[in-house]
């Protein structure tokens, strides 16, 4: 493997590296106010969520590496201690691309991008109405991590008001993430799309004991047709079937039977619970198949 030591490389290679192998990043699309008056907006992919209780965020605002100079978005926090912290999907990416120019501090970015002001509630910075999600944050507290070019102050920020677009709720009011349709940052140039058949639901009950990989037959955990994944998801069962309590899974379950009286191998049983797992993470049934070998 590439070594990469800091101190070795350049700031810039380096934050590349780092960037692109800590990503896909939310990003914080910030929008302050200077004392003039005048709205900022800037994003930011150093960015996340902390506590729910209580509910902060943080992110970073970093020197630049070219002349260690801070931005205006840091400028304006210390001053007045507020922040709207709004989402960024895919339809407004490239203005928020736009709003990432150094603009002086007396432009607002929000004329530049052509974005909406609108007002907050609970503190003075303007939410971006194109933005399916605005939160309003009171800073805690600034870490500043050092004072050469690259490094980053940490902008710890309490939540006191969140607006969420109707638009993105299911019926039962929880946000559906492909109505939601984020951007997450990547190194260089690259972003990705958090919406579509790439996203998907991954469900483990953390509450309760599983078997654990070094619990799973031998044959199981030895086989060249399940990959890292699939063992995986059989890792994650309470309990590995027996052949007695496969034969009564399969016997509430005809069609599953049938297709299982056509594997004439173990390879075509090993390729029948790939299949099952795949194709809606089936593990009682995978494991079931399984245990008939």
């Amino acid at each position: 493997m590439k070594r990469i030591v800091p101190g070795e490389v350049s700031t810039g290679e380096l934050h590349q590296y780092l960037l692109g192998s800590v990503s896909p990043r939310p990003i914080a699309f910030a929008s302050t106010i200077n004392k003039d008056g005048v709205n900022n907006i800037a994003p930011y992919s150093f960015f996340n969520c902390f506590s729910s209780n209580p509910p902060i965020l943080v992110f970073s605002s970093n020197r630049r590496v070219s002349d260690n100079t801070t931005k205006d978005t840091l400028a304006n926090i210390e001053a007045n201690g507020e922040v709207v912290i709004n989402a960024v999907n895919y339809n407004i990416v490239r203005q928020m691309a736009v709003a990432s120019v150094g603009f002086p501090d007396d432009v607002s970015e929000f004329e530049k991008s052509g974005l909406t002001p609108i007002p907050a509630e609970k503190i003075s910075p303007m939410r971006i109405a194109e933005s399916p999600a605005q939160l309003e944050c009171k800073v805690q507290q600034i870490i500043p991590l050092g004072d050469k070019g690259g490094a980053g102050h940490l902008i710890i920020c309490e939540v006191v008001m969140m607006h969420i677009s109707e638009d993105v709720l299911d019926p039962d009011g929880k946000i559906n993430p492909h109505k939601m349709d984020l951007m997450g940052r990547m190194g260089r140039a690259f972003y990705v799309r958090a919406s579509g058949a790439n996203v998907m639901p991954i469900f483990q009950n953390v509450n309760e004991m599983v078997i654990g990989f070094d619990q799973l037959p031998t044959h199981v955990r030895q086989s060249n047709i399940l990959t890292g994944n699939n063992l995986g998801q059989l890792a994650g069962l309470k309990a590995w079937p027996n052949k007695e309590s496969a034969t009564a899974f399969f016997d509430k379950d005809e069609n599953l039977e049938a297709k299982l009286k056509q594997c004439e191998s173990a390879e075509a049983k090993f390729q029948m619970a790939k299949d099952l797992l795949e194709n809606g993470d089936q593990r009682e049934a995978a494991a079931a198949v399984i245990a008939m070998i």
